[in-house]
């Protein structure tokens, strides 16, 4: 499964796909002291990620992209999601940017990267937000951010959006609208918001 275009490599969240499938669609064993849920599917909408749907934008899917995933699980207090989104218009990648700054904007201050790299003044936001994937432990998640592309972000390091261009090509440009949830109990000791 290629999740806008290996942007997030997450091996050990396709395996949790891969029990969710084995185990139905949400697993569950209960004891006084143990609680797991497990989670995936493969209906993820621009609401779901929490910003609206691009105008005339039409699901991005190949051969190796179903262009849209939900996986999550919950351990106790530990949680971990990641909702994916691939799109394609016709529009251009400025004009995708422009549309999605003002919704991102309700998650707090929205940050431009470019290739993991801050453009303009605003290089980290109030909630500590960076366009460094270091924000993300990849031990403990399996997710990675590659940074290597032109996104949009905004949130806070352990709970955020993005909106990020895949591609653009003389047709079209292919676009992602990402939200992550990483585990509350990281070494930083980040609280999600």
């Amino acid at each position: 499964m290629r999740l806008i275009s290996s942007r997030f490599t997450a091996l050990p969240a396709l395996g949790l796909f891969a029990a969710a499938l084995f185990l139905g669609n949400t697993a569950r064993a209960q004891d006084s002291d143990f609680n797991l849920a497990l989670h995936a599917n493969s209906h993820t909408t621009a609401a779901d990620i929490g910003v609206p749907a691009y105008p005339g934008a039409t699901l991005y899917k190949d051969k190796d992209n179903d262009g849209t995933v939900d996986l999550g699980f919950t351990f106790g207090d530990t949680r971990f999601r990641l909702m994916v989104a691939s799109y394609k218009t016709s529009d251009s990648p400025a004009q995708v940017f422009a549309f999605y700054r003002k919704p991102l904007s309700r998650y707090g201050e929205v940050l431009e990267c470019d290739h993991g790299k801050a453009v303009g003044a605003l290089t980290v936001t109030r909630s500590g937000l960076t366009c460094s994937d270091k924000t993300i432990d990849h031990e403990q998640t399996g997710a990675h951010a590659n940074s290597n592309g032109h996104e949009l972000r905004a949130g806070s390091p352990r709970q955020f959006r993005l909106i990020g261009i895949d591609e653009a090509g003389d047709k079209f440009t292919r676009f992602g609208l990402v939200y992550v949830e990483l585990p509350r109990d990281t070494p930083s000791g980040d609280k999600p918001r």
